[in-house]
């Protein structure tokens, strides 16, 4: 596509959310013999302007809101001439380090939360996408009572875990994307009304419900929740083959755009009856 892919923006994002950590009290938080950690337990994210590789960007931060064992912490990626290139609001537990068991914050943590506080400019608030709390009804058998289309399948290896040996939430989303092609068999809506077609994700939500480790498989469901000419739904439910259960799922507004003017496609009327003729309804986190 010529740009960071959505895997790319987290992984950049885990990289900022370990400076935050060390700027709120924490600077071992990601370290091997670390006592607490933070882990994430979603993440919104708005796209609002592509970056390309080599791109210099940088990373600002601060705490939206702390409750009892979570808070909800704003990062805000900005190109060289000071345009936002995403943001995240990112939802983390202080928990402990092997077993991820969540617990208080303490109070010098507190404080300097307060220090930290910032609010949620308009351009990183949700547009369509919201942020009620997740109650899931995804799964295996869900899955397939739905027919949601099967975009990935594979095992998590050591090297996906990060220092406490959960996966990576960059992986994560780096497997989602990995399964795009996959769900659009290789063309994407309105290729054929085009030149050179790609794509590209406008605003995300990845909720995690558990974390995989070395060796457990992660399978990839996807379906399409509807959308207009311009704008689609999709929701990717991240399962265990071996249980069934979740370990995560997300939605996603995706576009498709031309390659050559970087412009958004917008689809005929016979190109968007078809791709909602595909749409499942109600389909959700």
């Amino acid at each position: 596509m010529g740009h960071l892919n959505v895997g790319f923006y987290v992984a950049k994002s885990m990289e900022a959310l370990a400076g935050f950590a060390a700027e709120l009290g924490m600077p071992q938080a990601f370290a091997p013999h670390a006592q607490s950690t933070l882990i994430v337990r979603e993440q919104h994210i708005r796209f609002l302007r592509e970056a390309r590789p080599g791109a210099p960007l940088t990373i600002t931060g601060g705490v939206v809101e702390m409750g009892e064992v979570e808070a909800r912490v704003l990062l805000l990626m900005r190109h060289a001439s000071g345009e936002l290139a995403a943001s995240f609001q990112t939802v983390v537990a202080h928990a402990t380090a092997r077993d991820g068991a969540p617990f208080p914050w303490p109070d010098r943590l507190r404080a300097r939360a307060e220090a930290l506080a910032v609010e949620v400019p308009p351009q990183a608030a949700p547009r369509s996408i919201g942020l009620d709390p997740v109650v899931t009804r995804a799964g295996l058998e869900r899955a397939d009572e739905l027919g949601l289309k099967r975009t990935g399948l594979g095992v998590v290896r050591s090297g996906d875990c990060d220092v406490f040996g959960r996966m990576r939430p960059e992986l994560m989303m780096a497997r989602i994307s990995d399964g795009i092609p996959h769900f659009f068999d290789g063309e994407r809506p309105g290729g054929s009304e085009a030149g050179r077609v790609g794509g590209a994700a406008l605003e995300y939500r990845l909720v995690h419900f558990a974390w995989p480790r070395a060796g457990d498989r992660v399978a990839l469901r996807s379906g399409s929740a509807g959308g207009d000419a311009r704008f689609r739904k999709l929701v990717h439910w991240l399962l265990d083959p071996a249980t069934g259960r979740p370990w995560g799922a997300a939605e996603a507004i995706a576009v498709s755009f031309d390659l050559e003017t970087r412009k958004i496609i917008a689809l005929s009327d016979e190109a968007l009856a078809a791709v909602n003729a595909e749409a499942i309804e109600g389909l959700s986190l």
